[in-house]
């Protein structure tokens, strides 16, 4: 009797340590698709990978560069990528097949919100905004100021973005335009030297609060931020189901006043037919090593797990949903 008790008990331990090792074990080599190679969603790939690691070691994400969220929507769809990240603002043009998608997609689930705080920053040349009065975003359509805008590249979402935003207080490109003004369309990195050679006026993109392309460009010239109203704001929400913003007077040494605009977020989204265990295994990584993606860049310091479980435009897979709720949130 007592040899058989002891016996049980050393084949129910030996099945919990065959467990605990085989869970231990599990390693995975998955594909995230970003962007760009060098910016930060590369560096974003390489702190997932490092979260993932530390759980389970011997697993690997291999970064994938692509053109961006847009494309990541496909090529999620398709199955070329496990995981993509993807803005809001992308992701509500595919559910509604909206351009440039032909048709709805509804294959994406999240896993974790990444960051909120890439707020659309309206920079004025100062001498400009002295010259016409100008010290709000409105204040532009209710002039009819003959104004150079850069915006994001075509193709980029911050630049439609932007021209809804343009659009929501009177202003579309046409009628600035007409007005003896022009709106075009350049990458980040172009625009600054556009605004220091007085090629244009104000640049109108989405950028992290105290970016270095706005810290290099406000030591040439002296520049000005515009805010927009509550009701511009709640336009440019509804229309592309994103957040308004508040950037703190703080934030800048040359402004007086908090502004008020909107931002983009960034998600992390796996397909909604994903392994359930592969998605509860890669957000609990993500949530037990927070610190590996606040790592990789000083803006990503307000990650926190709360933030992860705030996204609000595709509802999060079932398994990663309940990492939040095990978590309290």
């Amino acid at each position: 009797m007592t040899l058989s008790f002891k016996s049980t008990l050393a084949g129910a331990a030996a099945l919990l340590l065959a467990s605990a090792a085989s869970a231990s074990a599990q390693t995975y080599n998955l594909t995230l698709c970003g962007a760009s190679p060098g910016g930060l969603w590369s560096l974003l790939g390489a702190g997932i990978d490092a979260a993932v690691k530390t759980s389970y070691p011997g697993s690997t994400v291999t970064y994938q560069t692509s053109g961006g969220g847009l494309a990541n929507v496909g090529l999620l769809d398709k199955g070329t990528c496990d995981l993509a990240i993807i803005h809001d603002a992308e992701a509500k043009l595919a559910l509604g097949g909206k351009a440039p998608f032909k048709a709805p997609i509804d294959s994406m689930a999240t896993i974790a919100q990444l960051y909120t705080w890439a707020p659309m920053q309206a920079i004025v040349s100062a001498d400009y905004a002295k010259e016409h009065n100008l010290t709000t975003l409105e204040d532009i359509a209710a002039q009819k100021l003959p104004i150079r805008i850069a915006l994001n590249r075509r193709g980029n979402v911050v630049s439609s973005v932007g021209e809804s935003m343009l659009n929501a207080i009177g202003a579309s490109a046409e009628e600035i335009d007409s007005w003896g003004g022009d709106v075009q369309f350049a990458a980040s990195g172009e625009q600054g030297d556009l605004m220091r050679d007085r090629r244009i006026d104000m640049i109108l993109n989405s950028l992290f609060v105290n970016h270095s392309s706005i810290r290099e460009l406000a030591s040439a010239i002296d520049v000005k931020l515009l805010p927009i109203t509550e009701e511009t704001a709640q336009k440019v929400v509804d229309e592309w189901d994103i957040k308004s913003f508040t950037i703190p007077n703080a934030a800048y040494d040359w402004t007086d006043e908090d502004i008020l605009t909107v931002t983009v977020s960034a998600q992390l989204f796996v397909r909604a037919d994903a392994d359930e265990q592969m998605v509860h295994d890669i957000a609990k990584a993500l949530t037990d090593n927070a610190g590996q993606l606040q790592s990789v860049h000083k803006a990503m310091a307000p990650l926190d797990v709360e933030l992860m479980a705030g996204a609000k435009t595709v509802p999060y897979h079932a398994a990663a949903k309940k990492i939040y709720e095990d978590a309290g949130y």
